[in-house]
């Protein structure tokens, strides 16, 4: 039988807990996770090195963070991007505008995307690939910069979060009316797949995650291996083994210790097998 669909299942937010980290790490030696992805100035990030260093099959690339999270450098290095406690506001529209039109942000910017990057590879860590934090590399602006930086740093590999709005629909059976963030996210995803194809780099057909952000229960997975597209899918989550602490303070709906269940559900493995589903990283991706 010939296979045409591929998952890679990837973890977020590496390094910003303790209790992230060791979810992951579950995740990967107990689950079906195989790739994590680090948030370089995250509380925790010291602790999420060790562990993939000690973790010889963990794939691990770079969270960038340009929004709503710590910055690498310090605020009088880049006073118009971040406060006094060296992180980033959460005010996306207001961002948005200041990175697509001030000439000095945008100066600003690039040191710190290449000072996240130089970050990452100072660790000895191989660079899987880059995935952005809320997903701001759709913004055209910080696309550019960071396949442009990214360059430096021999990046290949790029999300781009395209999740067909069909397929949610498929296992949610929710009407389209609520789907139309997800439809305007499209239209920014086509753009940053030109970026991305344009320099030579590489994307995944499909990524899911963000409609079902916090909540990606075993049900709702093995509905959607049912329902799984053709071609190379990621599917993203937020593991944690606590919602206490951070994790609370940041994102007090998500039910991460959930999303770790759902990757070490024992039935996982055989739903993928049921649905001809080929778990890849992006050394592998077809």
């Amino acid at each position: 039988m010939t296979h045409n669909k591929y998952v890679l299942i990837s973890a977020d937010d590496f390094g910003l807990s303790v209790e992230v980290n060791e979810a992951i790490e579950i995740a990967h030696r107990q689950g079906m996770l195989s790739t994590a992805n680090l948030m370089i100035a995250g509380d925790a990030a010291q602790d999420a090195i060790k562990r993939a260093k000690r973790l010889p099959n963990l794939r691990v690339g770079l969270h960038l963070v340009v929004i709503e999270g710590p910055s690498v450098l310090s605020h009088p290095e880049i006073p118009l991007l971040v406060n006094h406690q060296n992180l980033f506001p959460s005010n996306q529209l207001r961002m948005g505008i200041d990175y697509f039109f001030r000439k000095s942000v945008q100066q600003q910017l690039r040191k710190e995307i290449r000072a996240q990057l130089q970050a990452f590879a100072n660790t000895g860590l191989s660079l899987d690939h880059v995935d952005v934090h809320k997903h701001m590399h759709l913004h055209p602006s910080i696309g550019k910069m960071l396949i442009e930086i990214g360059r430096e740093f021999n990046l290949k590999n790029i999300r781009v979060p395209t999740e067909p709005v069909h397929i949610l629909r498929a296992v949610d059976h929710t009407p389209l009316n609520q789907n139309i963030g997800n439809l305007l996210v499209q239209y920014w995803t086509k753009f940053l797949r030109y970026q991305v194809k344009q320099a030579n780099m590489r994307c995944m057909d499909w990524c899911f995650g963000l409609s079902w952000c916090g909540h990606m229960t075993f049900e709702r997975i093995s509905n959607l291996l049912n329902h799984f597209p053709n071609g190379r899918s990621e599917i993203f989550f937020h593991p944690s083994i606590s919602h206490s602490g951070l994790y609370n303070e940041l994102m007090p709906d998500y039910e991460p210790t959930k999303e770790l269940e759902t990757l070490c559900h024992p039935d996982f493995p055989e739903i993928l097998k049921e649905n001809n589903i080929i778990p890849i990283t992006w050394d592998n991706a077809i």
